[in-house]
């Protein structure tokens, strides 16, 4: 039955932990479910002028491929297009699972959307994906004592100006945070 196909593909993300999280030899990192739901939950702290709504489904779908691709990290060196194509297929794979065309449709092209990041709604969701890895960064720096400094460099520029104001505010807490553990 393509329904439980389909939740078995999605209940491996509640267990998939993220790879950046791994490779800093964190003890129980966070997954990739995890991340996508602080994602979605991020959308309740915009203004109502934004369609949370698709930020919150966009959120929800943009990393649902790693179920079948895994977690492709920088430090994998797999090429851009190359990644692009791997995850494009799985989407392929996981919306052929769903029951009715329309929800075919919309999973494929939320993801596509976000891929792209030609909408407003896209750079949101990008903006976020980073700001939540951020914040992720700062609680394991916390709570293990540790200098995760690589996670907050080359990040990029934030592209939306509301998310790029969070992770200033949470830049500056980080560096108070660390000025008051270091005396």
């Amino acid at each position: 039955m393509d329904r439980m196909q389909y939740l078995q593909l999605i209940s491996k993300l509640k267990h998939l932990p993220r790879r950046g999280w791994v490779l800093s030899e964190i003890q129980s990192p966070e997954t990739v479910a995890g991340h996508m739901y602080r994602m979605a939950m991020c959308a309740f702290l915009l203004p109502s002028t934004y369609n949370t709504s698709k930020i919150i489904k966009m959120s929800l779908v943009h990393d649902v491929c790693e179920s079948i691709v895994g977690d492709i990290t920088p430090h994998d060196n797999v090429p851009q297009q190359e990644k692009f194509q791997l995850e494009y297929n799985a989407m392929i794979r996981i919306s052929a699972l769903l029951p009715h065309s329309w929800s075919k449709e919309e999973m494929l092209s939320l993801w596509l959307e976000y891929e792209e990041g030609s909408t407003e709604e896209a750079r949101i969701v990008k903006d976020l994906d980073k700001y939540d890895m951020i914040v992720q960064g700062f609680e394991y720096e916390k709570d293990h004592s540790k200098n995760l400094q690589s996670f907050f460099q080359g990040l990029g520029i934030f592209q939306t100006e509301i998310v790029r104001g969070w992770a200033e505010e949470l830049y500056r807490e980080r560096q108070a945070y660390h000025n008051n553990t270091l005396v």
